[in-house]
Formats: C-alpha cells, sequence, structure tokens
C-alpha cells in the first residue's frame, strides 16, 4: 500500500504547509487544470441552487406568440419551438443533471463500497460469489444495461437514478476490493485481531477509512459519465419525462428538426453538457494526482 503524507509532500514541493489556506492555493496554483475543473463545477452548483432567482421566466411556461426567437435582450439564449426560454430551461436543467449524476453516484459508490468491502475482506467463497455478479454486470456497457432498466422501470427521475446507479457498482466493488485485499495484510488489522476486535469492527474503523481517498478520486470521475448517461437517456426518450427540462431531452427535440432554422437549440444544451463532463473529468484528474501517489509521474 502507498500511503501518503501530505505535509512532507507539500514541504518536499516548495509550500509553506503551516497554513491550510496556503496549502490549498498551493495545491491549486500546482494544479491549474484541476482548479478550472472545480471552479466550473461551483458555477454549475451555483446555478442550478440559484436558479429561481437568476431566471426571468418559468421553464414550463409556453408563449407561442415567441416560437423559436432568436437570443436577444429579452431572451439571453433565444427560445423553443413552444416559446419556452431556453436560458431557464438549461438552468433548471442543470438541477436535474447534478440531482441524477450526484444521487446515483452516491447510491452506486455506497453499495459499491459493502460489496468491495465485504468481498475483500471475507475473501473465500463470498468473493467468489460477488466477484461472479459484478462480472457480470460489468460485461455490459454502463448506457446498454441503464437502457434497458430505464425501459423495464419506465421514464422518471427516481428510476433514472437507479438505472445509473446499478452499472457503477461493479466499478467501485472492485476498486474497493482492491485496496481491501491489501489492507488486511497489514499490522494494524493483525494487531486489532490480537486484542479481540471483531471482524466487522475491523473492517468498518480500521480497512473502509482507508479506502476513501481512491472511493473519491472515483466518485468524482464517474459523475461526469452519470451527467452524460442521463443525457444520452433523455435524448432517446427514456430520462426524464416531458415537461420536466432535461439538456438531452432539448436536443432531442431539436437536433433534427430545428437545427438549420435554429441552431441555438443544439448549441447551448451541448455546450451545458460538455462543459459539465469537461469540468468533472479535470477536476477528477486532478484528485487522483493528489489524493494517489502511485498514479503520479
Amino acid at each position: 500500500m502507498a500511503t501518503l503524507d501530505f505535509e512532507s509532500e507539500l514541504r518536499r514541493a516548495g509550500a509553506n504547509a503551516g497554513s491550510g489556506w496556503r496549502r490549498l492555493a498551493f495545491l491549486a496554483q500546482r494544479h491549474i487544470l484541476g482548479t478550472i475543473g472545480l471552479v466550473i463545477m461551483l458555477l454549475f452548483v451555483w446555478i442550478a441552487i440559484s436558479a429561481d432567482l437568476i431566471c426571468r421566466y418559468d421553464p414550463l411556461s409556453v408563449d407561442s406568440a415567441h416560437r423559436l426567437a432568436a437570443p436577444s435582450a429579452v431572451h439571453w439564449f433565444g427560445t423553443d419551438s413552444f416559446g419556452r426560454d431556453v436560458w431557464s430551461r438549461i438552468v433548471h436543467g442543470a438541477r436535474i443533471s447534478l440531482a441524477v449524476g450526484i444521487g446515483s453516484t452516491t447510491l452506486g459508490a455506497s453499495i459499491g463500497v459493502m460489496v468491495g468491502l465485504t468481498s475483500g475482506y471475507l475473501s473465500g467463497w463470498v468473493d467468489l460469489l460477488f466477484q461472479r455478479v459484478t462480472d457480470i454486470l460489468q460485461s455490459l456497457p454502463l448506457l446498454v444495461l441503464a437502457l434497458v432498466m430505464t425501459a423495464a422501470l419506465g421514464p422518471s427521475l427516481p428510476n433514472v437514478i437507479l438505472a445509473i446507479a446499478i452499472p457503477l457498482i461493479p466499478t467501485v466493488a472492485r476498486v474497493i476490493r482492491a485496496n481491501t485485499l491489501a489492507l488486511r495484510e497489514q499490522p494494524f488489522v493483525e494487531a486489532a485481531k490480537s486484542i479481540g476486535m471483531s471482524e466487522t469492527r475491523i473492517a468498518l474503523r480500521h480497512v473502509l477509512p482507508n479506502t476513501i481517498a481512491p472511493l473519491i478520486v472515483l466518485a468524482t470521475a464517474q459523475l461526469g459519465s452519470t451527467i452524460l448517461t442521463e443525457a444520452s437517456l433523455s435524448f432517446l426518450g427514456l430520462g426524464i419525462p416531458e415537461p420536466y427540462p432535461s439538456w438531452g431531452r432539448m436536443l432531442s427535440e431539436s437536433a433534427a428538426e430545428y437545427v438549420r432554422v435554429a441552431p441555438w437549440l443544439v448549441i447551448f444544451p451541448g455546450i451545458a453538457i460538455s462543459l459539465a463532463v469537461f469540468g468533472t473529468n479535470l477536476f477528477g484528474d486532478a484528485l487522483r494526482d493528489i489524493l494517489d501517489p502511485r498514479q503520479r509521474g
């Protein structure tokens, strides 16, 4: 196992490790792309939280008199074929994308941690059983499995979160299992056993906390994939149902019929999806470099 002493690492790199803010400032300067990704993520979070304050129009309000209006001072991103304000729909769509991304990542990671921890720590037939199940799940691509589940469950926000979370479980479980297999051989685990500590307590109190760093890196990296998957499902008509705004459904409604006469209907939702995925990927790469010294060049 590789361990990371942040104080010595920062001092060796030339940073003053005496202040928490100075450490953060040093890491931000050293990982510029990761900082950009974090800023993008925080911007989307702020937009989602403040959607009711920064929007002038109801995203569901239909105005047939202003159908397909071009971007202007009145409608910043124009309007769609129903006269709905595109800016308002993109802003409120950020809520849905973040809700699906965070919800599915949290659910999939939580179940994956329990499966990986149990499988790696108990080993034996339990590990064999869990690994065969995860092999079956991992043999199907995330989008394909999510498509099958949403088609079976029906389009709704809870069903989309569940459908995207299930394919994430084997990926998380394998990472946690690999770390657990290494940790269970460490001297601190043997010491805990020697004083009579129960296996459950050792796993939860001593092994699980040491898997948090790789879990954070993996969850951040998967967040962008979940947002993209939700957009893909909505684009295919299996994600968030109408009339609720979803970036993928906005593309689906306008891509074929209005792309030439109203290109803003495709451009702005596409930019929103790209920025959200781009930001999470940049931040995830920076976290990997910071929290996992084995990945450093």
